[in-house]
């Protein structure tokens, strides 16, 4: 018996996947972070002030009553000053008992105190002490203070703003120059904060204000107005 064999092929199929991506090379860039403030200083043009009338009574009602009649005389004392109703606002009304103590006593209830507060914009500083003036002559017994501020001020703030770029600009060649490097590309730029702040002023009490013979005088000064900005600088050979 002949045995036959067939003949056998044998392939060899190699497969080809895909090539993996190389990572990308990470970003070395050398960078500068910096920070700059810009301040812009101008004279205020408007003030705002608190005050309040604070009266006492045996009944509450009559306490009230009694506010309401000072706090009125107030009012109409402002405007005859030139003070727009808009720039009127009640801040705060209170209303407490008063209590005396004794030892070994409980709390004895002895009246009512009424506090009527207000704040008051003055749009011409020229006027302010004269108000302040016509205020505790209304009546006023609690003058807490002046602050003053800008109406706008938007044009001050860019002002500061322009200003802190170009310290950011002017700083970011010095360190670059002391590297031995150029500055590049700008690649964040960030505005912290700013404002027009407002310059508080405290007051005397009525009883000190009445005692002065001339009007009260007011000095407004200046404001600094200022905006913090940050920057992140590409430093390139």
């Amino acid at each position: 018996m002949i045995a036959r064999f067939a003949p056998v092929l044998l392939c060899l199929m190699l497969a080809a996947g895909p090539v993996a991506a190389q990572p990308a090379t990470p970003y070395t860039a050398t960078t500068l972070d910096l920070s700059a403030t810009g301040e812009v200083k101008a004279a205020p043009d408007q003030a705002v002030i608190s005050f309040g009338v604070q009266t006492q009574a045996k009944a509450a009602a009559a306490a009230m009553r009694a506010n309401a009649d000072q706090m009125t005389a107030s009012i109409a004392a402002l405007r005859k000053a030139g003070v727009e109703a808009k720039d009127i606002q009640t801040s705060a009304i209170n209303l407490s008992g008063q209590y005396s103590y004794e030892q070994n006593q409980p709390p004895k209830l002895i009246g009512y105190q009424a506090v009527n507060q207000v704040s008051v914009i003055v749009r011409n500083l020229a006027r302010l002490g004269p108000t302040v003036d016509a205020l505790t002559a209304a009546g006023v017994n609690q003058v807490n203070g002046i602050e003053f501020g800008i109406s706008e001020p938007q044009p001050l703030q860019d002002e500061a703003r322009r200003r802190a770029v170009k310290t950011l600009q002017a700083r970011a060649e010095l360190y670059a120059g002391a590297a031995g490097m150029r500055v590049g590309r700008l690649v964040n730029l960030s505005e912290g904060g700013g404002e027009a702040p407002i310059q508080p002023m405290a007051m005397a009490g009525k009883q000190m204000l009445r005692a002065a013979a001339a009007p009260t005088p007011v000095e407004p000064g200046q404001l600094t107005v200022r905006i913090d900005v940050s920057a992140i600088y590409e430093l390139v050979k």
